[in-house]
């Protein structure tokens, strides 16, 4: 059994002893411990809490467990049922709420379910706010309300279709031009809410033919569901038919998105976000933001319409933060995470997919051709196992050193940039490893950027 406990939430496999595994008792006091937080940080009158799941099979159990926490902490919590993260982002902004919980473990297998915790905003809950929900569960410092200060509990189940007619407001969505290309659409939901909303989506822009794989949301998962090309081999030999336009692949909770190409072949993770910023900047210029780790791609794209382009720290709270700062009109991150400040701060694959099949009908391309337009770029992903002994601090200041000669970006982990590329080192919050992403123009050259810093890691640790 496992409980992680980090500052973007709570998250664990099913069952166990306390603290042991995501049991009913630590659902109980972290979601106490999130309460008393914004009792205590409390930027608005509100009280109300919204809280929306994905359709996992301890789905309900958890539900009922967080729900009757927050009436006993004295919250009126609105229950919206079935929704994806966005949707349950939305909805705090649109309930003028004092915050809200997503239960969702987003690309963790079903044994797994999770606390993600937002602010008033919608937003997820910055280092220091999940720090101190951390503290006040390890001390227990909560305190229940009285009987008659108890909240209520009001159920709206409306958000699904509240959060699609945003979408379809959009300014850069047109409908009339996606329903006017006569689009085929294949959509992999993974059994989960999207199965739920993304049919409903399609219809609303037009689109008459829907292939339906796993849109039951039972929470029974028919393959991994974190949305990666090993993963999505049923819907690939559905397109490789050429009956079908386009296909989308979204995870449980529906806040990253894949394309497949008309002919079955990967557009790339990285590209959902590069594609559908392509078409934003086009239309308002402006500046974009993405996490160290993502494709050069995007700042590549950003350049050409002449906008500034903005690497973040690691996590969708810090790429929201750089957002603000540098006033981008689009950003986000390489796992096909979209984030459009025009509907809300938040990763949202309904608006990826309203966008980008409004970029693919005015484009007049197939969507593998629309993918030859961007710059070619592939990624290496590697990890070198930690042990106790080893001085992780140590190795990123000798790595920093050792290329000080190229453009280095410390703001987390080390992130070096050659003029062909570049490798992005960082220590894991959640496994005991160093992660080494590395990228250039071809996969050879990715491959050996990576292995040149694995071999001087080794070397600097003595492994």
């Amino acid at each position: 059994m496992t409980l992680i406990k980090s500052i973007s939430g709570i998250r664990g496999t099913i069952g166990g002893k306390i603290g042991d595994g995501l049991n009913p008792l630590d659902i109980v006091r972290f979601t106490a411990a999130y309460a008393t937080l914004i009792k205590t940080n409390k930027q608005t009158d509100s009280v109300k809490i919204v809280v929306g799941r994905d359709a996992r099979i301890s789905g309900e159990m958890v539900n009922q467990l967080v729900i009757g926490t927050l009436l006993g902490m004295g919250f009126d919590v609105v229950n919206i049922g079935l929704a994806t993260t966005p949707t349950t982002e939305l909805a705090v902004i649109m309930e003028k709420a004092a915050g809200g919980i997503i239960l969702t473990a987003s690309h963790n297998p079903k044994q797994w379910n999770a606390l993600k915790l937002l602010n008033e905003n919608g937003e997820f809950l910055n280092a220091l706010e999940g720090e101190n929900v951390l503290k006040i569960a390890a001390e227990e410092s909560f305190v229940f309300s009285s009987v008659d200060e108890l909240g209520k509990l009001t159920e709206d189940f409306s958000y699904t279709q509240k959060h699609i007619d945003s979408v379809l407001a959009l300014k850069l969505v047109d409908v009339e031009a996606i329903r006017n290309a006569g689009f085929s659409v294949a959509i992999d939901c993974v059994n989960s809410v999207g199965g739920i909303v993304l049919p409903k989506l399609l219809e609303m822009l037009g689109v008459i033919t829907i292939e339906k794989l796993y849109c039951t949301p039972n929470g029974e998962f028919p393959h991994n569901p974190e949305p990666l090309p090993e993963h999505l081999t049923e819907i690939s030999n559905l397109m490789k038919k050429g009956k079908v336009d386009v296909g989308f692949v979204v995870d449980p909770d529906v806040d990253r998105l894949a394309i497949i190409c008309e002919d079955g072949s990967m557009f790339g993770e990285e590209y959902t976000l590069v594609s559908i910023a392509d078409y934003v900047l086009n239309h308002t210029p402006g500046n974009t933001v993405s996490n160290l780790s993502s494709t050069r791609a995007l700042r590549d794209v950003t350049n050409n319409h002449g906008g500034s382009y903005t690497a973040a720290s690691v996590g969708e709270v810090n790429v929201v933060a750089a957002m603000k700062a540098t006033n981008a009109v689009i950003g986000g991150e390489g796992n096909g995470g979209i984030i459009y400040p025009e509907s809300h701060y938040g990763r949202d694959a309904l608006v990826g997919i309203a966008l980008f099949l409004t970029h693919l009908a005015k484009s007049k391309l197939k969507v593998s051709e629309l993918r030859k337009t961007y710059p070619e770029y592939y990624i290496s992903k590697n990890k070198i196992e930690l042990t106790p002994s080893i001085d992780v601090d140590n190795i990123l200041n000798a790595i920093k050193t050792s290329y000080k000669q190229f453009e280095v970006n410390d703001i987390d982990g080390v992130k070096i940039d050659f003029p062909t590329g570049w490798v992005h080192l960082r220590k894991s919050n959640t496994e005991p490893i160093i992660r080494i992403y590395s990228e250039s123009g071809t996969p050879e050259q990715a491959e050996a950027f990576a292995k040149a810093i694995i071999d001087e890691i080794k070397r600097i640790a003595n492994i």
